[in-house]
């Protein structure tokens, strides 16, 4: 009889999320493929075998009676590494501050980029590690990161190391994005701060990140800004990725489909067409009902617009200094309520197309002979439980490559 490093036994449901090897649209986001009362094992840092009454030996057997098994959850959006905290802007959002005075007032991103510049790859490696601690106690085990609160050269470039660092030591798996066209510094113009990107930074930044990413917005950079630098990142080995139609419809959704961009996140105000493009292309469409809710907007992404007309979504936390949330669970919650997503579509989006979304579905994103072994145990009967129970975490017990990271 083989042995086996671990064996979880007896799960209400083992969520598998088995199917097609491409991003799930449509109706495809309601299939998890769950097997009740199921089992995995597990050897090394793989995924064995899943079904029912296995015959392994284990060096060490979890019963999961009452409980859901699942793959962890993947976050393909974050700004993981940044310093300066703006909970002070919280009470003046309150009283009913604008945003622009906000910024007069010394608060928003420049805050952050100025914190950000002044600290040390240490203080950014142990500000950030906390955060990675929290995403791994609520069932992240993989998420992806942003650089973008450094503006310039030596900053973003600290970043990526930081974060390069990080992936190195942490358990979580991090995939970094370089999000230098996150806003415009105040030193230059934005003409001046694209060339500075494209011939300056990039050069240095295919071997530190995997995407690249453009804020694509109304007075940040403009379609042909955001145009041009994706075009550049893909020169230097980068696969573009977009921050689209967040606040207005510049027709991001549409650069995202021409530029053949992996996602596109935000999507608030997209257009049908620039929807339909998406579909077309097979952009995955990352929604991010987090911000919304952080910065009281009354407006969320339309879900079931982009579901019905084949948009393939993903969920993710938005995680930085405006949206701090590194509760996955949280943002599950968020789409069934706020978005109308149902719990299955929802848990789909945030584990197998969420690895769409970072190129990482091949390994990680579903419970299947051969792929990495992240799993987490939920204290909760089955899937439909994961939005109704809010407000806690429900995590049991967290597995990374095979191995029990948190309990």
């Amino acid at each position: 009889m083989e042995t086996v490093d671990l064996i979880i036994k007896n799960a209400n449901e083992l969520i598998t999320l088995e199917g097609p090897n491409s991003p799930r649209i449509d109706k495809q986001m309601n299939d998890l493929a769950i097997i009740r009362n199921g089992s995995v094992a597990i050897k090394d840092d793989k995924i064995v075998e899943t079904g029912k009454n296995m015959k392994y030996k284990a060096e060490k057997t979890i019963d999961a009676s009452g409980k859901i098994v699942m793959p962890g959850f993947v976050d393909p959006h974050t700004h993981l590494v940044f310093s300066g905290s703006r909970e002070f802007e919280l009470d003046m959002k309150l009283r009913g501050i604008s945003y622009l005075d906000i910024l007069k007032k010394g608060g928003g991103i420049f805050y952050t980029v100025n914190k950000t510049r002044e600290a040390t790859s240490e203080e950014l490696i142990k500000q950030s590690k906390s955060r990675l601690n929290n995403m791994l106690a609520y069932g992240t085990t993989t998420c992806e990161a942003k650089s973008g609160y450094g503006l310039d050269t030596k900053t973003e470039l600290k970043i990526l190391n930081v974060q390069k660092k990080l992936n190195a030591t942490h358990h979580m798996d991090i995939i970094s994005t370089f999000l230098g066209a996150h806003a415009v510094p105040n030193e230059c113009s934005t003409d001046e701060y694209v060339d500075t990107i494209v011939d300056e930074m990039l050069p240095q930044i295919n071997k530190l990140a995997k995407f690249c990413d453009v804020f694509c917005e109304k007075g940040v950079f403009t379609v042909e800004q955001s145009k041009r630098i994706l075009e550049a990142g893909k020169e230097n080995s980068l696969i573009p990725k977009l921050h689209a139609d967040e606040i207005v419809d510049t027709g991001g959704a549409l650069l995202a489909a021409e530029v053949s961009s992996v996602s596109a996140d935000h999507l608030l105000m997209s257009s049908k067409k620039g929807l339909q493009m998406m579909a077309d292309k097979g952009v995955i469409g990352v929604l991010l009902p987090g911000t919304s809710f952080s910065l009281m907007m009354n407006k969320y992404a339309d879900a079931r617009k982009m579901i019905e007309i084949g948009v393939p979504i993903a969920l993710a936390t938005d995680l930085n200094p405006n949206c701090w949330t590194e509760n996955m669970q949280f943002i599950i919650q968020l789409a069934c309520f706020n978005m109308k997503m149902t719990p299955a579509e929802a848990i789909t989006a945030a584990t197998y197309n969420a690895a769409c979304a970072i190129r990482l579905n091949e390994n990680i994103g579903s419970i299947e002979k051969g792929k990495q072994a992240d799993l987490i145990i939920l204290n909760c009967p089955n899937y439909m439980a994961v939005p109704y129970h809010f407000g806690i975490n429900l995590i049991k017990t967290v597995i990374k490559n095979g191995k029990i990271v948190s309990l």
